[in-house]
């Protein structure tokens, strides 16, 4: 079926994450820094937030477990933005492209509701999306089917009529399952091709 609209995930697709960005800055010792990665400030943590859970639930929480990481803990709530280091190379370039050839554009995102209300403001390239699905503020995660429904509903397009681009295998299967048309990103040149193909760009 002919593609109708394109939807985005954000983290690693659009923009690169590494919650290491930040804490290189304000952790010298390796030893550490490891201990906190691998323990404390931790993805699987950190996706609580993105299923909607509060930072005034979290961060008391896990200072309360790891009181020796009590600084590196409130600054991953106050300094998330620089876990973001900056897009994703020539991913932008693409969606600026399906834009010019008036493709509709959408999100759907694992992204927590506070980090989000503070990194859209910096990410204009948003401003041409019809409509974002935020995870932490509907309390629904990929690959959670309801996600998916929810984006079909708020779209208004069925979902084999949209493609799903996604990083994460288990959010493409969660997508395709829902019967969405899905691309694994791996990289923009391999997004850029799948999208030639489709006659999108």
């Amino acid at each position: 079926m002919q593609v109708e609209a394109v939807v985005f995930d954000v983290g690693r697709v659009l923009y690169q994450w590494r919650l290491a960005q930040l804490f290189e800055k304000i952790v010298d010792d390796p030893v550490r820094l490891q201990t906190l990665l691998d323990d404390v400030v931790t993805e699987e943590w950190h996706f609580q937030h993105d299923q909607g859970k509060p930072l005034s639930e979290m961060v008391p929480e896990r200072i309360a477990q790891f009181p020796d990481f009590e600084p590196e803990i409130r600054a991953y709530a106050a300094r998330f933005n620089e876990t973001i280091p900056g897009p994703v190379p020539g991913s932008h370039a693409l969606v600026d492209r399906l834009d010019r050839r008036g493709v509709p554009l959408f999100a759907i995102t694992n992204f927590g509701h506070e980090f989000w209300a503070g990194f859209r403001p910096t990410a204009p390239i948003f401003d041409t999306f019809r409509d974002i699905v935020v995870s932490g503020t509907e309390k629904l995660a990929k690959p959670d089917a309801a996600i998916f429904d929810l984006a079909e509903t708020r779209f208004g397009y069925p979902a084999e009529a949209m493609l799903f681009i996604d990083d994460n295998h288990a959010n493409i299967e969660g997508a395709a399952n829902c019967g969405w048309q899905v691309h694994h990103f791996v990289d923009a040149p391999r997004l850029e091709a799948d999208l030639e193909r489709r006659g999108l760009i």
